[in-house]
């Protein structure tokens, strides 16, 4: 709501209001039939053109907002935001029921701006809407990337990366200097993730500059990825502002997406030189296949309407990277903090993970930092 107040009233909302039945009346809009028993109640309030979102504005936070429309219109209502309609579910029946019985209706995602320009035109499966495509991105991750035999084949490279970072993270100790567990799990979950999808290690002391500048880039990207998904952007509700760029965010998306594409494309690249010189011994080393040596393999049988094969590959090898990262990291970061506030947890969770015994104040939490035996964190 606040790039609508950079604006002159007079002048913003004439034009808002011309291009809004502008769009209207070239693609239509797609609409809420009230009079069906089906449909959950709109909450009121609603502006026109607008919709809610002057009611999400302000010092208030969202979710309490919501979370007061829940109380009075139940566990399940609607809202427009601009000229999107939303459905709000604040149940767990209900939500129970959307990703059961309405799995396939609600297995679609909007179109945002953001997927659009950082997902190379909605081909990262995790975000495009449902359909032929992602119907066989999907059965290609699950039957082939993300099976049981692909992962039992590929856990040795968790166990290495887990058994090199902690021996790391040793060694600091005995040096009693200061660790921080954000970037530790942050490098950890990164060489998993990148190791496994196109099978190459960044955060090693072995590395050379090059890669190391390389790994910053791509966790910079990551990040910055993940800061403009997150954002609101304008054309995300009123879709006839699109490519206007009213609040710039559209430059650093563009800009974002170029970073990652370029290392995307050079891991491609290295990945196709690498299996011309394995030509004649490629069957011997399909065991040591990670996820863009099956990607490339499964593009020779596969055939897609909206993208190349190049652009699958990419797209598909991106979403699993981001999917396995940003998430980890967090929960991770939360486990040690809740073990050092209840340290009572610390034997059940040794024990829990196969290591040996560890006495209870081994762990411990202060306003500054948390302490494992004799490593600062």
């Amino acid at each position: 709501m606040e790039i609508l107040l950079q604006f002159p009233t007079v002048m913003f909302f004439p034009f808002l209001i011309f291009f809004y039945y502008l769009f209207q009346w070239r693609s239509g809009i797609t609409k809420i039939n009230p009079s069906s028993k089906n449909v959950a109640p709109e909450a009121s309030g609603a502006w026109p053109i607008i919709g809610h979102l002057h009611l999400l504005g302000g010092n208030s936070i969202p979710h309490l907002i919501l979370g007061a429309m829940a109380d009075k219109y139940g566990p399940a209502f609607t809202i427009r935001l601009g000229m999107q309609p939303t459905i709000v579910v604040s149940s767990w029946e209900v939500a129970k029921e959307c990703f059961s019985t309405n799995d396939r209706d609600l297995a679609t995602r909007p179109k945002a701006i953001a997927t659009k320009l950082m997902g190379y035109n909605y081909a990262l499966f995790g975000l495009t809407h449902y359909g032929k495509y992602w119907r066989q991105i999907r059965k290609i991750a699950t039957l082939e990337l993300l099976s049981n035999r692909r992962l039992e084949m590929l856990k040795h490279i968790r166990a290495l990366e887990i058994k090199a970072l902690v021996k790391d993270l040793y060694k600091g100790g005995q040096n009693s200097s200061l660790v921080d567990m954000k970037k530790w799990f942050g490098d950890l979950t990164f060489n998993i993730i990148v190791r496994m999808v196109v099978g190459k290690r960044y955060f090693d002391p072995e590395s050379s500059a090059a890669d190391a500048k390389e790994a910053l880039r791509c966790q910079e990207g990551i990040r910055d990825f993940f800061h403009y998904i997150g954002l609101f952007v304008v054309s995300d509700a009123f879709p006839f502002l699109e490519g206007l760029d009213l609040q710039g965010y559209e430059k650093g998306m563009k800009r974002t997406a170029k970073n990652l594409d370029s290392i995307v494309e050079g891991w491609l690249n290295e990945h196709k030189q690498k299996q011309k010189g394995l030509s004649a011994n490629y069957d011997k080393a399909k065991g040591d296949q990670d996820f863009m040596d099956v990607m490339i393999s499964m593009m020779e049988d596969s055939k897609f309407d909206d993208y190349d094969a190049d652009t699958v590959i990419k797209a598909t090898c991106l979403n699993m990277i981001l999917g396995g990262n940003d998430t980890t990291v967090k929960v991770a970061v939360l486990r040690i903090f809740f073990m050092a506030s209840l340290p009572s947890l610390i034997p059940a969770v040794a024990s829990a993970a196969d290591l040996p015994p560890l006495p209870a104040d081994s762990l411990s939490l202060n306003t500054d930092a948390a302490t494992l035996g004799s490593a600062h964190l």
